[in-house]
């Protein structure tokens, strides 16, 4: 594989579309390059014909760090505590999908607005307002949550690997973890991002395996629209569990990062050429996160829903892994339902560790303000793919230790959902700052919305530790 180098290129590069590009661009490039200021209304590509032509041609097109983001709360991880969620408490907990999914958008869109307005990822907005101290804090907090993540999502996808190959699970972790790292460190941010971006379908596997159990829709609709609850200790814990798994710290940072990420691509290295956007921009962005956001809450609500029918009704609550719930699947939804399952493990692996991992390098990078980026070569970004190939590292040794994965995890998303609501404290401060923001700060909606959800969260692990 060739190592990356670091230069100018259009946006959308897979496309290879040509008439998608104008000469337009080349002056703002050339001006990028000398350091001059480039208006927002300059620097924007105009919409592609095609685009504007066929309205659904143009709704996929904007798909992409929105969608990506959201599709990766589904990881492995995240898919064995909704499997506990449901097979503990059954469908008391699927309303939760509709609330969290407002509560989910407009934090993911306000993080995406301060990367695109700010030039900066999240850690180097929140660095402009808070001590280096306080968010080394906030940012080993995400590592080791992070690196709990990942250990669980290498158990997750080795144990489905080796359900479906007969390959030992051991190998396939080291197999998987080399893979990963070596993909992260020497391909481009655009060919990370494609991949990504369709590795986001394999989810459908979940709504798939869910239908195939042919549930009784009636008494399904009526735990959705009539919310039960949380009764007890264990129920409280397993909403924070959610909250912390649905609204996680690490994509706060790569959804940000991720902007910064594509207006590289475009060709805007330098900070000042990347301050602003426009209306058109950001309406696509919220788009794309609205669409991103609404998926990865379907699949949630239909992976709990799987583990209610089956778990939940036959009273198997007690989960240790991920293949335990695939193995369970097999006999009481059958094995078709059972590889559905399985394969889902995997795909949304590959998906969600490198962002696991990235998310963590970024806000270290930011901090410490080292070079940084998917783009950059492993020559000049040393710090910032160490970051990546520790926190990788890590997650192989925690499989190999033989921690645990279902309790590490779920622990790990109750550690999120404690910390996601003082961070959500610290974007609100950076949305709401006009100087910050270039004149450009979020919404009264929006700031209403993602203070709220703040609120919500501190409620439920404070009640968590109370009740």
């Amino acid at each position: 594989m060739a190592k990356k180098e670091p230069r100018l290129r259009e946006r959308n590069r897979p496309d290879q579309n040509k008439d998608r590009f104008t000469f337009s661009e080349h002056p703002i490039a050339i001006a990028v390059r000398l350091g001059a200021k480039a208006t927002v209304s300059e620097s924007r590509r105009p919409m592609p014909r095609s685009a504007k032509k066929n309205p659904l041609k143009r709704f996929f097109s904007l798909l992409g760090p929105g969608l990506v983001t959201g599709a990766a709360d589904n990881d492995p991880s995240g898919i064995a505590t909704y499997s506990i969620v449901g097979a503990q408490l059954g469908t008391s907990l699927l309303w939760t999908a509709f609330v969290t999914w407002p509560l989910m958008g407009f934090v993911q869109l306000m993080c995406a607005r301060i990367g695109m307005v700010t030039g900066r990822g999240l850690a180097g907005a929140l660095r402009q307002i808070c001590p280096r101290w306080l968010l080394f804090i906030a940012a080993a907090a995400l590592l080791g949550a992070n690196i709990v993540t990942i250990g669980a999502d290498f158990a997750g996808m080795s144990d489905a690997g080796q359900m479906l190959t007969g390959i030992n699970s051991r190998l396939l972790t080291i197999f998987f973890g080399v893979g990963i790292t070596l993909a992260t460190i020497y391909f481009r941010y655009y060919q990370i991002a494609f991949v990504l971006k369709w590795l986001t379908l394999v989810l459908f596997a979940y709504v798939v395996t869910a239908f195939i159990l042919k549930p009784n829709w009636a008494s399904v609709l009526y735990a959705t629209f009539v919310p039960s609850w949380p009764r007890g200790h264990n129920a409280w814990q397993s909403l924070v569990a959610v909250l912390g798994t649905t609204i996680s710290p690490y994509l706060f940072f790569w959804q940000a990062s991720q902007e910064v990420e594509e207006e590289k691509a475009m060709g805007r290295r330098m900070l000042i050429s990347r301050e602003g956007a426009t209306k058109r921009e950001i309406l696509d962005r919220q788009l794309d996160v609205g669409a991103g956001t609404f998926f990865s809450n379907l699949v949630m609500y239909f992976i709990i829903l799987t583990a209610a029918l089956t778990l939940h009704a036959h009273n198997d609550t007690n989960i240790e892994s991920s293949r335990q719930v695939a193995e369970a699947l097999q006999p009481l939804a059958g094995s078709f339902a059972a590889t559905l399952y399985t394969i889902g493990l995997i795909g949304v692996g590959l998906l969600a560790i490198p962002i696991l991992a990235g998310s963590s390098a970024y806000a270290f990078a930011e901090m410490f303000v080292w070079k940084q980026g998917l783009d950059m070569p492993f020559t000049s970004a040393r710090y910032f793919y160490a970051v990546v190939g520790a926190s990788t590292l890590l997650g192989i040794a925690m499989v190999f230790a033989k921690i645990n994965p279902i309790k590490a995890l779920f622990w790990a998303s109750i550690i999120n959902g404690v910390l996601a609501p003082f961070l959500l404290v610290g974007i609100l401060i950076v949305s709401c700052d006009r100087g910050l923001m270039h004149r450009q700060p979020s919404s009264w909606l929006s700031r209403i919305v993602v203070g709220l959800t703040a609120a919500i969260m501190f409620i439920a692990a404070a009640a968590m530790f109370i009740l």
